[in-house]
This record gives C-alpha cells, structure tokens and sequence, in this order.
C-alpha cells in the first residue's frame, strides 16, 4: 500500500512544481498540500474503507481547485489550467468513480458526482456519469429529468433528451411526472425551432434546407405525447396539468383547446374540472373591439360581471354533479373571491350574498362538510349576523354531535351575542361528548366568566373544570387556572390554588416555572417559598430536566438569603437522578456557569 500512495504521490508533484514555480502557492504551502494529500490518499488506499473518507477528499481537492482559482484571479495569471486544474480535475473524478462504485446505492453520493462535473468537467464527462447514475437508479423518474433536462437546457440536444424520456418511460410507463416533463421538453423544442427559423427569415437566409417541418413547428410531438399520457393516466388532475404546462407556450392554441375540450368531454363526473371551467372565466380578457375599464367603478363592474359568469357555471355544475366535493370547490371559490380586498362596496355585498347563498343552498341538501360549517358561522360572527349564525351553529351541532368544534362554535356565537343560554348549551355538551374531549369547552367557559361573571363564578368553573378534565390534558387546564388566579386575587390567591393542585397530578414544567416567577416578582421574595417550588418541580422532573437543576442552584448562589453551600449537595441530587444525554446537558451548563462565574 506504501508503494501505492507514494506512487499517487509522485503523480502529483509535477503539477505542485508548476504552482510554486508561477508562484501561486509557497514551498511552505507546498509542504502542508504534500503531507494533507499523504494522508487522505491512505485513508482511501487502506482494506477498510469508508464513505466519509471519499468524500473528505473530494471535498479537500475542491477546496484546493476553488483556492487557485482566487489566487489566479489575484495575480491576473490564466496559463497552465491543463497541467495544473485538468489534473486535480481527473484525479477527483477518479475519486468519485471508486466511491459510486463501492457504494452504488447512495443517491446523494452520485448527485455530488453530477454537481460537481457541472461546475469542473466536460459535458461529455457528464453525460457518461448520467449513463452509469441511471443504469443503477432506473427506479428513480427524478434522476431521469434531471438527466433529460440537462441533456436539453445545458447541451441543447433535444434528441438526446428525448431518448432519455423514452427510456425512462420504459422503466415508468405510469409516472405522470415523467410525461409532464416530457411534454414540456418537445414544447420547448419546438418553441427553439420556431425562434430559430424566425431569426434566419429576418437574415433573408434559406431555410428549404435546414430541417423545419410545420408539423414539428406546430408542436405535433407534444400532441402525440399529451395523447399517449391521457390514454394512460386517467383523472382531471393529470390532465389540467398537461393544460397549464401548454398555456405556457403563445405558439400552441390549437394544443390548448384541443386539451381543454378533452378534458370537458372526459371529465365531467370531476369536480377539478368544473371548477377549472369556472375559474378560467376570471381569465377571459376584454375582446379587441370592446373598450377596457377605465374608472374604479368601471373596472369593479368588471369584476362582478366575470365573477357572475364563474358563479353560472358552479351554478350548472352543482345541477350536474351534486355532491359534496362539487359544492366544496363553489364554496371555496365565493370565500376566497369575499377575501379578496376592494373598495367597492357593491361589489364586497354581493361576494357576502353570493357565499352566504351557496352556504345555504349546500346546507339544505345535507352536502356541507364539518369545516364549512365552522368557515359559515365564521362569515356570519364577522357581518354580525348573530341570529342566522345561531340558526347555522345549531343545524351544526344536530349534524355533528360529537364534534367538540361545533359546540364550540355555538358556545363562541352564544357569547359574542350576549346569550343567556351559555350554561345550558355546555351542561348540554358535557353530556354529549366524551370528557376527554372536552377541554376547548372549559377553557372557553372559564375566559368568558373571567369577563362575564364574578371572580366566584369563574372559581367554580375551574373547580368543576378540573375534576372533569383527565390525562394530560389536565396539566393544561391547570396552568390556566394558576394564571387565572394570580391574574384576579394576586400571589396569595395563586400560591392558595397552588396548594390545592400540588397533589393532582399530572402536571407541566411551567405549572412550577409560573409559581417560582410569581414569587420572583413580590417585593419580599422568600427563599423558603423557591426551595419548596423548586423541590416539588424536580420531584417531578428532575429525572430529565437540566434547566430546573441550573436554575436551583443559580437561586441558591444569587439570592440574598440563598445558601451557596447548598449547590454542591444539589449539584450531586442532580447527577445522580438525570439520565443520559440530560446529565451530559446538565454537566456542559454547569462547567460553562462556573467558567463564567470565574
């Protein structure tokens, strides 16, 4: 092996001699690259090999080869590149075939290779390692296009991208990405033809010889394609991504209606396709005798008539194809066109009557969705429509029963219009549903009696609240509850619930954290008060939690009644009850504290 690296070695000293010689490193400098080189070339010489120690020294060369280049552009000096880069170039090539080929596998590994042969290597070279990634990975349609599209964009050969498309189509015949991709690559090549035969016209050049049929022009190949992949892979989706690829392309109308009318004759049992319809009359611009808009009333009028044409055709849609999807996509359609910001308040009423109607005509045959329930009642709280959103949130509750979010909603429209049913609704929830569930309820119950009612009221809720709630959940409704108290009765009322739920457990880190700042913040801050906080934390805790055993011994050390003596003790209690990564958390805070403290 000796003999082997010294010969690799050897190798290199003829291109270490010409950049000493030009001066674009030192002998020094000479030295350290001979010894570093030494040393990576027996870690990839040795019987035990390793994936790191390839890729250290592809990573170390090109450190090198970016390193001359800045030293180059320094010194203004560009002679040499063949015996100097071309060598270094060669040699991690070399690298890079032994790694891809020990580890074949390794997908990153190759995309290293090619992203590195797109910055240092030939495109020949790259085309060679596209072969040999691809003969490994044939599973894998992504490596496919990227090969193609470098082959197209980076080589300009259409025709090898093309023969890369149909090789991998072979291996994928049901990939719609690949068809996708493959679509778009004969429409770009045939946009090149055309750009290329408009310039030699301009140049009054002949083009009788030079090969440009009309129908390859026309962007026939790509009609052949969409033809294929629709045959192929069925669904509307599919099909309207082949639509928006064509809509890219000025030069191919024919395509684009021929697409369009397809997809209306095949997929008319699709939502997806209804509401592309719909929303392409958006899109329709003014004809070329008409006069555009001028004025901002004219241009919302505009508006408003282009959205009543996509509103006839949900309208005709829902007639056809009456299910819940269909009127999802209307839906959808009318909230995102009310969220869209005008000045126009005709045009804003009629967006809130029109989605308030399609809410309704959905609503009356049983087709709208738990979430649009909620989007619906949502609407209505926002316009103050508080008698028919009460209307909706109860139709909701009759339809989803064990659904926390609809009482949920009707809880939020009973108190937002001043109810006095709220405690009915709720006695009425808890009956329905499972109790561990239940938690958004209380928590709502409990902010609108802290503003509602009296500070009794609100006490009895988080009472009731608390023995109702079980599980981690709990832990939550306890911290509100803590928070809630300090909030209304100050730290003598906080540190009395505190004392009341010191033995519920479970509890949360911050159910602690809150009493220990909360005692921070009195004027006479006990120190007694923190241990104990302290302590019952780590009780809990403490098997995990570094930070609590910092912050403790920190207390102790900062404190004016503190007991610094104590923090070795502490320090101890810690190691022994945290476990694994914990304790070497708790062991790297404590040294850089002292360091610091130091």
């Amino acid at each position: 092996m000796a003999e082997i690296i010294q010969e690799r070695i050897e190798d290199r000293l003829p291109e270490l001699e010409q950049l000493e010689r030009i001066g674009l490193f030192s002998h020094a400098e000479i030295k350290a690259i001979i010894k570093k080189a030494s040393d990576l070339e027996y870690r990839i010489q040795r019987r035990a090999l390793f994936k790191e120690d390839f890729i250290n020294y592809v990573q170390y060369e090109i450190n090198l080869l970016e390193l001359i280049q800045r030293r180059r552009t320094r010194i203004g000096y560009s002679f040499k590149k063949d015996e100097i880069e071309h060598s270094i170039v060669r040699r991690i090539q070399g690298v890079f075939r032994r790694a891809s080929s020990k580890w074949k596998d390794d997908v990153q590994l190759w995309l290293s290779y090619v992203v590195f042969c797109k910055k240092w290597a030939t495109k020949v070279q790259l085309s060679k390692v596209f072969s040999a990634m691809l003969a490994i990975h044939s599973n894998k349609p992504a490596l496919w296009i990227m090969a193609a599209k470098w082959e197209m964009e980076d080589r300009l050969s259409s025709e090898s991208a093309r023969q890369l498309f149909l090789r991998a189509l072979r291996f994928h015949p049901e990939c719609p990405k690949l068809y996708q991709e493959y679509f778009r690559m004969e429409l770009m090549h045939a946009e090149k033809l055309r750009k290329e035969k408009q310039e030699f016209e301009k140049a009054k050049m002949e083009v009788e010889n030079l090969d440009y049929a009309e129908e390859i022009l026309a962007g026939e190949l790509a009609r052949i394609i969409y033809k294929n992949s629709v045959s192929i892979i069925k669904g509307a989706e599919f099909h309207m991504s082949l639509l928006s690829i064509a809509q890219l392309f000025d030069f191919a109308k024919h395509l684009q209606k021929e697409i369009y009318d397809d997809l209306q004759a095949l997929h008319t049992d699709d939502p997806l396709t209804w509401d592309y319809v719909a929303r392409r009359e958006l899109e329709i611009k003014s004809q070329p005798g008409e006069e555009r808009p001028v004025t901002k009333q004219a241009k919302a009028a505009e508006v408003g008539r282009k959205e009543e044409r996509c509103c006839a055709v949900y309208e005709e849609a829902v007639k056809t194809l009456p299910t819940a999807a269909m009127w999802k996509c209307y839906i959808n359609f009318c909230m995102e066109r009310f969220s869209k910001k005008t000045n126009s308040e005709f045009l804003r009423e009629k967006r809130l009557e029109r989605t308030i109607m399609a809410f309704r005509k959905a609503h009356e045959l049983k087709l709208l969705p738990e979430f649009q329930y909620k989007q619906w009642i949502e609407l209505l709280l926002h316009r103050d429509l508080f008698k028919e959103a009460l209307e909706v949130a109860g139709a909701g509750v009759e339809l989803f029963r064990d659904s926390v979010t609809m009482w949920q909603m009707k809880l939020q429209v009973l108190i937002e219009s001043k109810s006095s049913d709220i405690a009915v609704l709720l006695e009425e929830a808890f009956a329905h549903l499972k109790p561990q569930v239940c938690l958004p309820l209380w928590i709502s119950w409990a902010e609108w009696s802290e503003g509602a009612k009296g500070q009794e009221d609100t006490e009895a809720v988080f009472k009731k609240a608390t023995l109702a709630v079980t599980g981690a959940d709990s832990a939550t409704l306890k911290d509100k509850y803590l928070d809630w108290a300090y909030r209304s009765g100050g730290y003598k009322k906080a540190r009395a619930v505190f004392k009341s739920l010191q033995e519920s457990r479970p509890f949360s880190v911050d159910f602690f954290r809150k009493m220990i700042q909360f005692e921070k913040e009195q004027e006479s801050c006990k120190m007694v008060n923190l241990r104990e906080y302290y302590e019952r934390a780590l009780r809990e805790f403490g098997s995990a939690d570094s930070d609590l055993w910092m912050d403790y011994i920190k207390e102790e050390l900062n404190h004016p009644l503190g007991r610094p003596e104590n923090c070795g003790q502490i320090y101890w209690r810690a190691m022994k009850m945290l476990q694994g990564e914990s304790a070497e958390a708790f062991v790297a805070k404590h040294t850089m504290y002292q360091a610091g403290q130091l």
